[in-house]
């Protein structure tokens, strides 16, 4: 079995930073693409960011592009998520996820492409 933990979630002013990161224990694999989600209250949960499996491609969604940057550990699957300029409307649960196929990360934005998923970090943007 896999695990995925997140951490570096908490209370940040709007135009502040966090910065996430995503450990996998248990079942060793070779390295696999990362995804990050989000899910604030009430919401379905949706794509933020991936990373392709040799880290050679991202792929960002448009409410976080040019803010947040997505980025790995070579060779292990561990990644990280830095946030910047955060705005009360990324008030949400973030969540990784590993996905065991190899595809390029333009090609990681469905949740159903996703086979691990970590249990969540929260992070809340105050105005």
């Amino acid at each position: 079995q896999v695990q995925l933990v997140e951490s570096g979630g908490g209370l940040v002013q709007t135009g502040g930073s966090l910065r996430l990161s995503c450990a996998t224990s248990g079942r060793a694999l070779s390295p696999k693409g990362m995804g990050w989600f989000r899910q604030a209250p009430g919401k379905e949960r949706e794509f933020v960011a991936a990373i392709s499996w040799d880290g050679l491609s991202t792929h960002y969604s448009d409410s976080v592009k040019d803010r947040f940057t997505i980025s790995r550990e070579n060779n292990q699957n561990t990644a990280y998520l830095e946030m910047n300029s955060l705005r009360p409307e990324d008030t949400a649960i973030y969540y990784c996820a590993l996905d065991i196929q190899f595809r390029p990360a333009q090609a990681m934005e469905s949740i159903r492409l996703y086979d691990y998923w970590g249990q969540g970090t929260q992070v809340t943007v105050s105005s």
